[in-house]
Parts: structure tokens; C-alpha cells; sequence
């Protein structure tokens, strides 16, 4: 009960106004070299207001995803979405992902996306541009943690004015 009292307080509070309670923006990505499989496998958290968000931006409205209301063409626009503001480069050349799908998190807070990129038969350099939510947020913050061959890794961080880092193996 105080908890719901402190959140009234400061959410009306004549400072605050309407509070914006989601003020960080942030994405992570786990990457992982999967040398078997000669495939790099990536999972993408992305808040869903967030995402939304960008999306009706660039034209794409009342998509509700990851709701029994999300429209048939949802994960189309997703997927062209990620293209434009996710690329890869991988031992020098431009490497396409497959965009494999993607579903709600536990908090229902954020989307989890569900990328790949095979024929991968060795993994030397990685080169990653990384400009998801830039086009809304000045603050947005893209983390990228790999792990590469010999379970080698390393965290990346991408934000505006720096969308592009290289990591070599």
C-alpha cells in the first residue's frame, strides 16, 4: 500500500508532472558464435513501448505485438525494422541475417527477437552496426555482449554518434 501512496505522490506530483517511469532507454543482445552449427545466433531484448514506438514512426501503427490483436503484418515490419537499423559484417564482408521471430518477455515489458546468421565456417572479425531505437531516442543505449570461437567474449555498447564497433577473434 505505501508503495502504490509513494508511486500516486510523486506521479501527480506538480514537479514531476506525469512522470515518464520508463526513462532509461536501453536494448541488450547476446550474440553467440556457434561453431558447430556455423551460425552466429543472437537473442534481442527490446522494450515493447519502445519498439512500438519506432515502428509507428516509420509508418507502421497499432502493430500490437506480441497481443492476440497483433496484426498479420507485424512481424514483417519488425523484420524490415531490425534490417534497416541492424548490420553485420563478418570476416570483411556484409553478412545478412535471418530473422528467425520473436516473443514477449517474462515482465511482458519487452520483446525478445531471434536472429541468425549461417554459413559461418569461421569467425575472425566481426564488425556490428547497431542503431536500433536511434531514431527515437538521443539517450538510447544498444549493449551487445559475444561470446566467439573458443568462447572468447566481449561487450560492445552502441549509442548515438557511435552505432558501429569491431571486434576481432
Amino acid at each position: 500500500m505505501w508503495f502504490f501512496f509513494l508511486w500516486f505522490t510523486l506521479a501527480t506530483s506538480p514537479i514531476l508532472g506525469d512522470a515518464d517511469w520508463h526513462k532509461f532507454h536501453v536494448s541488450r543482445c547476446m550474440a553467440e558464435y556457434n561453431e558447430d552449427e556455423e551460425a552466429l545466433q543472437m537473442s534481442l531484448h527490446i522494450f515493447l513501448d519502445d519498439l512500438e514506438d519506432a515502428l509507428a514512426l516509420g509508418g507502421a501503427d497499432d502493430l500490437h505485438l506480441c497481443t492476440e490483436n497483433e496484426r498479420d503484418d507485424a512481424e514483417a515490419y519488425l523484420g524490415r525494422y531490425l534490417r534497416k537499423q541492424l548490420s553485420f559484417t563478418i570476416n570483411g564482408v556484409p553478412a545478412d541475417f535471418n530473422f528467425l521471430g520473436k516473443e514477449i518477455s517474462d515482465d511482458y515489458l519487452a520483446v525478445w527477437c531471434y536472429l541468425e546468421i549461417t554459413d559461418v565456417p569461421s569467425l575472425k572479425k566481426l564488425t556490428v552496426n547497431n542503431a536500433v531505437l536511434l531514431d527515437l531516442y538521443d539517450d538510447q543505449k544498444n549493449i551487445m555482449h559475444i561470446i566467439g570461437p573458443k568462447r572468447k567474449q566481449g561487450t560492445l555498447l552502441f549509442r548515438k554518434g557511435a552505432t558501429s564497433e569491431t571486434v576481432s577473434f
